[in-house]
């Protein structure tokens, strides 16, 4: 891959990070490699630099769309599954991907759409998970779930979680889910505090529909995707989950692998 233009994707409002986007904006340009700050220079982008933690590489995803370019996580946040190369890695690292010796990992996303009395309300996109649960701590609320038309169950819990492997150790794990391998395609629905101790998760394959359908609430009940954009649902709203035609391609470092990550993330021995 040549790459000519570069779009840098950093945390807002943060003056550090700030500081170090500008100067690797020079860097860029001292090797004839056009480099911007500005979220609009994704449509002409050739790589995505995502300089944050992962929310930031989510939001990016969703800057990038249906055109997903290769992209560097560089992490400059706290605990990051998907940002695996550290600050001081930046610079050695983007020197290997300017030389194209470089993988890319294919990371499956999720899209989702909200309707409301048979009209289309809302649609996203996710790559980690879609997170349905009640605002407050009081009461459960019920959600009947369905998988290509067939009834599965009725949910009474605190929420629902459908994950992708990316988002698997996202709330998903810390709700008892599964982790599973980021590069497989499958989808995690996992309940949150069920009331009835025998739900468990389930891993359903890549090309199913998920229909969950909210059958009874007495408290605010909201949809959250990837953590960060959603909206309120009301009884009988009926949310549609299934795999994307788009993936995410992040730029693999050479020198790590998976479970390097989940041993320093998960602080296993």
């Amino acid at each position: 891959m040549n790459v000519r233009n570069v779009v840098i994707v950093t945390k807002p409002k943060q003056p550090e990070v700030a500081r170090v986007a500008g100067e690797l904006v020079q860097w860029f340009r001292a090797r004839n490699v056009m480099a911007s700050l500005e979220l609009q220079a994704a449509s002409t982008a050739d790589l995505a630099v995502v300089l944050g933690g992962d929310g930031t590489l989510l939001a990016a995803a969703r800057v990038l769309g249906d055109r997903q370019v290769p992209i560097v996580a560089i992490n400059y946040g706290g605990l990051g599954f998907l940002t695996e190369v550290t600050l001081s890695e930046m610079y050695p690292s983007l020197e290997v991907v300017l030389a194209g010796k470089f993988v890319t990992e294919q990371r499956m996303m999720m899209d989702l759409h909200v309707s409301r009395a048979d009209k289309r309300l809302a649609d996203y996109r996710a790559l980690n998970d879609v997170v349905i649960n009640k605002g407050t701590l009081s009461r459960m609320i019920e959600l009947e779930a369905r998988v290509d038309g067939q009834y599965v169950s009725r949910f009474r819990a605190d929420g629902l979680i459908v994950s992708t492997p990316t988002g698997s150790t996202a709330y998903n794990i810390s709700a008892g889910g599964p982790i599973i391998f980021p590069t497989m395609s499958a989808m995690v629905v996992t309940p949150i505090c069920s009331h009835t101790l025998t739900n468990r998760p389930i891993v359903l394959p890549e090309h199913v529909q998920i229909a969950i359908m909210l059958r009874s609430a007495q408290d605010d009940v909201y949809i959250t995707v990837d953590g960060q954009v959603g909206l309120k649902l009301q009884m009988g709203d009926h949310i549609v989950v299934v795999k994307s035609d788009v993936s995410v391609k992040l730029v693999a470092p050479a020198d790590k692998n998976y479970f390097d990550v989940l041993r320093g993330k998960l602080k296993w021995g």
